[in-house]
């Protein structure tokens, strides 16, 4: 049996560093901010996790509807040695195309990369000994600061962004993403990416703002991160969830509001953070794409698009993409 071989890529004190680059900038910021990536310790991968199966959520099941039907015409159309997936969690829907490639006879290697070391951990072995013909070599980076892909690894390569998060990075950001992914690969590599589309916002601020609050405890918990990381004195009690919909950006934005008054005190950084009642702290911006913008961005990126698919109920589309010359 191959066994699971891990990788960190990034210096050993790079998300400490991260963390509290992002936190003095974040919070000291008007409007406050935070990164969605620190939502993600272990117990924030296990709400998101807890997040996927709830009845709102339905980009999972939108995603999976297509890999289900489509997972052969994508292992045909790629014929990867490599399959690597950004942001890989739990890898579950990822079996699917494991299962097709593997099932064309060319897949020899699987390359996670997340920035949760103890989900990669699960992960990993768990398809190590599920794939005992496949290499699987996870990757503990954070791929929005650097998106250096394993070298050796023999193409051609399929690189996976599922889930609909690249529209947590905002404009700008995809942009900068999109156009560093295209410098990693070479002729005959592909992308397959997913995004959530636009559609009734009702149907979006549900799937945010679920009705048994595993939605608000996941965005909370990144007040217990900053807790734990950099003894910060939070209190996820006076905080609300909020979900609302920006209809001119095309974005779901989570908040935190403040129910009272009160300061933050954040020892690590030598910082006191002061909310107003009702004060927002924004921790994420997830973006929904209608078919002209994802073609756009990966135009401008250097991507050609080759297949557009959705969901029966046109919820989810997934891209396939190959770099041009």
């Amino acid at each position: 049996m191959t066994a699971f071989e891990l990788t960190r890529q990034l210096p050993a004190d790079h998300f400490a560093d991260a963390l509290r680059s992002d936190v003095l900038s974040g919070l000291t910021a008007r409007p406050k901010w935070l990164p969605p990536k620190w939502f993600y310790d272990q117990r924030g991968s296990e709400l998101f996790e807890e997040i996927t199966r709830l009845p709102e959520y339905y980009p999972t099941r939108a995603e999976r509807a297509i890999l289900t039907e489509r997972a052969g015409t994508i292992a045909a159309a790629t014929s990867a040695r490599t399959l690597v997936e950004l942001g890989s969690g739990s890898s579950e829907k990822t079996r699917l195309l494991l299962d097709a490639l593997r099932s064309l006879g060319t897949l020899e290697t699987y390359v996670p990369v997340d920035v949760s070391e103890s989900a990669l951990r699960e992960a990993g072995h768990q398809l190590a000994a599920d794939y005992p013909e496949l290499a699987v070599h996870g990757v503990v980076s954070d791929f929005t600061a650097s998106l250096a892909l394993p070298r050796a690894v023999r193409g051609p390569k399929l690189v996976a962004f599922l889930g609909g998060t690249l529209g947590n990075l905002l404009p700008a950001e995809r942009a900068a993403f999109l156009t560093a992914l295209r410098s990693e690969l070479a002729p005959g590599d592909s992308l397959l990416l997913g995004t959530d589309l636009v559609k009734d916002p009702a149907v979006l601020v549900a799937a945010y703002d679920d009705a048994a609050g595993v939605t608000a405890e996941f965005n909370k918990n990144v007040l217990n991160v900053l807790d734990r990381e950099l003894d910060a004195g939070f209190e996820p009690d006076a905080f609300e969830h909020v979900a609302l919909w920006d209809p001119e950006q095309e974005w779901i934005e989570m908040r935190l509001r403040s129910t009272r008054a009160q300061q933050v005190k954040i020892p690590a950084l030598d910082l006191v953070v002061r909310f107003a009642e009702g004060e927002e702290l924004r921790t994420e911006v997830s973006a929904k794409f209608r078919r002209e913008r994802v073609e756009r961005e990966l135009t401008a990126a250097g991507f050609a698009l080759a297949h557009w698919w959705t969901d029966p109920e046109g919820r989810f589309g997934l891209s396939l993409a190959h770099p041009v010359a």
